[in-house]
């Protein structure tokens, strides 16, 4: 513990942005509230603004690009309202792009590296009201404020950057990890990061937290939340909102990596648990080289939107190849990185099966057995059935290219644009 301590405190020090860019986002934030509150009051409209996010929460750490939340909050009277055509309407004049979602919001360049997020929400005294998951940051600001100190924004700030590293940072549908939120609520719950890591390398799936006590025991969690939201392998009760599982995004896959993750740190306490790993294209076909194995990098573009979006559809492209590669070749190893715009990388290494097995109609379904004969030179007949034996006598980088010539429409149906 006490060398996990001393790579803690060494990361503390790296891990904060410069007081240059916390400037800047300062002054910049300031003069961009007072410009947007005008508007409001300009056009009769009765909302308030707040910043929410990590920036409000004291919680922010060094980035490549910052993201600052913005939130206009409208008064419930407008519920049945278009309440991201009225945020444009705030921002006339204002250059920004339009991010697509169950709500609209927009997105401002400041600065190469920082963007505000403008993100209309409605005014709500019950969760339950909400009608957008991000109708619920007030509440989630203000608890978050409310509990967390100092000492303890420093160990949240460790677990982002933890989790960062070791992709499992994010809710979105193409990590299913642990939201900026989620992770507050488990340190503030824990105490600290260490604690944290050290409960997660031991826990056992499906453990219930509710930090607040909001149910009578574990069994009533169960029955007062959404059975949907009870897959994930923490269960962690919203402490702003008891039916809510602030967890939910979180897949079993993505725990037990990270529970990994947190047991080789603990293991051997190293800074490069905190720095950002990228695939190392080289190292990986040198390795399946020295193995003779096949080896190949693809690039695949989509044309959906940047962000969640896109992310998903390349990550679940790059899984249907990998089932499609698996009937011909084993799949002895495999990555994807997804580049936050419209593009993802992956590699496989593979080695050919040399030959499959086709299993065809019954004996009795005169026309197919005909039909499967004319397609599969090499057939036999086992418990009823019509079967063949083929060769794999192509390479992976052929069977790409032609899998790509037959599948165009496969690929355009599910988003894809481009396969290099």
């Amino acid at each position: 513990m006490k060398k996990v301590n001393s790579v803690l405190k060494e990361v503390l020090e790296k891990i904060n942005p410069s007081k240059g860019d916390l400037k800047f986002i300062k002054e910049s934030l300031s003069e961009f509230m007072k410009r947007l509150e005008r508007r409001i009051k300009e056009n009769r409209i009765n909302a308030i603004v707040f910043v929410g996010g990590s920036f409000a929460k004291g919680t922010l750490i060094k980035k490549k690009d910052y993201d600052i939340d913005i939130f206009v909050r409208f008064d419930i009277k407008y519920r049945n309202e278009n309440l991201s055509k009225i945020t444009e309407g705030l921002l006339k004049n204002i250059n920004h792009s339009v991010i697509h979602g169950s709500r609209d919001y927009f997105k401002i360049k400041m600065r190469n590296d920082i963007f505000f997020e403008v993100v209309p929400v409605l005014e709500v005294k019950n969760p339950k009201e909400a009608q957008n998951i991000t109708d619920l940051s007030y509440f989630h600001v203000k608890y978050i404020k409310q509990k967390v100190t100092n000492k303890i924004s420093d160990d949240i700030k460790l677990a982002k950057i933890f989790c960062h590293a070791n992709n499992s940072y994010g809710a979105e549908s193409y990590i299913n990890g642990f939201s900026g939120y989620a992770l507050e609520l488990l340190i503030y719950h824990y105490k600290s990061f260490s604690k944290f890591i050290e409960v997660v390398a031991k826990m056992k799936q499906r453990e219930i937290i509710d930090i607040d006590k909001l149910h009578k025991d574990k069994r009533t969690v169960m029955l007062d939340m959404n059975s949907a939201k009870l897959k994930s392998p923490i269960i962690l009760v919203d402490p702003t909102y008891r039916q809510r599982n602030a967890l939910a995004a979180l897949s079993d896959e993505t725990f037990l990596k990270f529970q990994k993750v947190c047991k080789d740190f603990l293991k051997n306490p190293s800074k490069k648990f905190f720095e950002t790993k990228r695939i190392d294209f080289e190292k990986m076909e040198k390795d399946a080289k020295k193995k003779k194995y096949e080896f190949i990098v693809l690039t695949t573009k989509t044309d959906r939107q940047e962000g969640d979006i896109a992310g998903s559809k390349l990550l679940k492209f790059h899984k249907h190849l990998s089932t499609e590669l698996n009937k011909f070749f084993e799949i002895k190893n495999s990555g994807f990185e997804y580049d936050d715009k419209k593009s993802s990388k992956s590699f496989f290494v593979v080695k050919s099966r040399k030959e499959i097995l086709i299993q065809g109609p019954r004996k009795e379904d005169r026309d197919n057995v005909i039909k499967f004969k004319k397609e599969h030179k090499n057939t036999f007949e086992k418990s009823g059935k019509i079967f063949a034996r083929e060769k794999v006598n192509f390479s992976i980088k052929e069977f790409i290219k032609n899998w790509k010539e037959k599948n165009r429409r496969k690929m355009n149906e599910m988003s894809i644009i481009d396969l290099n």
